[in-house]
């Protein structure tokens, strides 16, 4: 009874931390304004059944897609075993599905412990390649120790969990074979079997070693789920959300805005008045509030892959822009507003601002708005809608475009076109 009482104690823990976590991430992120995405709810439904679920834009880089697949596969499935552990943790019993589920239970341990096998080696390749090959799209100035530390912490953890949970199934399996206690026959065990030799003989010996990586295996897992919070693994959860509410318009496609919109229908008609017209809203995006929900949860998402950084243009020319340094910073500046509400209440000011302080003009001023970043993004984040926001703040807020956007915007005032010519002049050209 006791190492059930302990078992629920740290479980109701676990959970209560998680949602309070998760609350103040959903928190953050319905800072933003609002934004319309329910429409076309059947494409949203195909879309994120598409990319989260069916990870179709991770095919682009092969090694990695399947790599990604054991993780994301393994590791999930090998998790339903979970119920089983919470289980009998809480009612003091041991492999309670072996019973109702006969013959199939053998099936299903036999299928966990080989995507066990393919996810620790998916796990070792995804080191190898960030701390031996260290691949480029790791690297960046954004990639401080913090981003790269994380990476291989989740890595290290699901090494750890996943060789515990061979481990555990070795020592109940020798266990079963000597008949000893509660250790029913039950389960196929076609990797740990091989495990098992290695373990000591005695049966005290070999039922603490079950005992100790059962307790490793599933209090690791629930400090992994509230590690989540605090590192872009996150995605592991958002990534179908994030999909769901995807921009469904054409890549490229500029929205344009209900302020601009109201300030033209009211020059052209003094008269008229907005639909719950109040306070004059800011053009653009300065900060983090300025922009919309799904621009903060697209920051949360964020995986910090780098694809999107290494098919970006200007990024390889040697620009100072980088789309996921877009994305962190967005999700570092909209927890640092949440931690200040936190502290010092709601309508704390900070003096910061995601503009200047975060990203810099030049960052956004490089950026080509070629969609690039968005095609490579894995499940759908949007760089460009923030740095086009930015833009717009700079622009129609500071007027402090640069010259040549300055010269184009008053030909475009006096001539009807970006060029210096004159509408009369733009077919002299033939005459060359």
């Amino acid at each position: 009874m006791i190492a059930q009482i302990l078992f629920i104690i740290i479980l109701a823990a676990a959970i209560y931390l998680f949602s309070k976590n998760v609350g103040k991430i959903r928190r953050n992120i319905l800072l933003g304004k609002d934004t319309d995405r329910s429409d076309n709810p059947a494409l949203r439904w195909k879309t994120m059944a598409k990319i989260a679920l069916g990870q179709t834009k991770m095919v682009k880089r092969p090694l990695a897609a399947v790599m990604h697949f054991f993780i994301y596969v393994g590791f999930i499935i090998i998790n339903l075993e979970v119920m089983e552990i919470m289980i009998d943790g809480i009612f003091g019993s041991h492999r309670i599905f072996s019973r109702p589920l006969g013959s199939l239970y053998g099936l299903l341990i036999g299928g966990f412990e080989i995507l066990a096998v393919l996810v620790l080696t998916a796990c070792v390749v995804f080191l190898a390649r960030r701390n031996i090959l260290r691949l480029k799209r790791f690297r960046g100035v954004e990639m401080t120790e913090w981003p790269r530390s994380d990476a291989n912490y989740i890595l290290i953890i699901e090494i750890l969990l996943m060789t515990a949970f061979l481990t555990m199934n070795a020592a109940d399996h020798k266990l079963q074979m000597l008949n000893f206690g509660h250790y029913i026959k039950a389960g196929s065990f076609p990797v740990s079997q091989f495990i098992s030799p290695l373990l000591p003989d005695s049966a005290a010996a070999l039922e603490i070693t079950e005992r100790v990586c059962w307790w490793f295996h599933i209090i690791g897992i629930l400090a992994f789920l509230n590690y989540l919070p605090y590192s872009k693994h996150f995605h592991i959860l958002l990534a179908f959300p994030n999909t769901y509410y995807s921009n469904l318009n054409p890549k490229g496609e500029f929205t344009n805005m209900a302020s601009v919109t109201n300030e033209v229908k009211a020059m052209l008609d003094p008269s008229f008045v907005p639909e719950g017209a109040g306070e004059p809203g800011r053009f653009g995006a300065k900060d983090v509030t300025d922009l919309t929900w799904k621009n903060l949860m697209e920051a949360y998402t964020c995986t910090e892959c780098g694809r999107c950084t290494s098919v970006c243009p200007a990024n390889q020319t040697g620009k100072l822009l980088s789309p996921r340094k877009i994305m962190m910073d967005t999700r570092d500046r909209i927890t640092e507003v949440g931690n200040n509400i936190d502290k010092h209440g709601k309508d704390h000011q900070d003096g910061k601002a995601l503009l200047d302080d975060y990203i810099s003009r030049e960052e956004l001023w490089a950026c080509t708005t070629c969609n690039a970043c968005v095609e490579a993004c894995p499940v759908n984040i949007n760089p460009l809608e923030i740095i086009t926001e930015m833009r717009r703040y700079i622009v129609m807020e500071e007027s402090q475009a640069p010259a040549s956007l300055n010269n184009m915007f008053g030909n475009v005032e006096n001539n009807g076109a970006p060029w210096k010519y004159s509408a009369a002049d733009r077919l002299n050209w033939k005459e060359l």
